[in-house]
């Protein structure tokens, strides 16, 4: 997958997901350290094997033990 489409799509989900351009974090590393967290959410959901991230992350909000598990967090 070609680098820059793989950013341009990354950011279409967090925007449409999570609403990124919508923050009002613009401060110092406010806006880098939440967009690497989103990353990091949807990278995990796809590697747990959910295509549709958008249901996927309401999939996680219904338990909040959920997104530790698809990380390997939970005892």
């Amino acid at each position: 997958m070609h680098h820059g489409w793989l950013t341009e799509t990354l950011h279409f989900i967090r925007d449409t997901c999570y609403r990124e351009d919508h923050s009002r974090v613009r401060t110092r590393s406010g806006p880098r350290v939440l967009a690497s967290l989103r990353n990091l959410a949807i990278n995990a959901l796809r590697l747990a094997g959910r295509t549709d991230i958008t249901e996927a992350t309401r999939w996680a909000n219904r338990d909040m033990t959920r997104p530790f598990t698809i990380l390997g967090l939970t005892g």
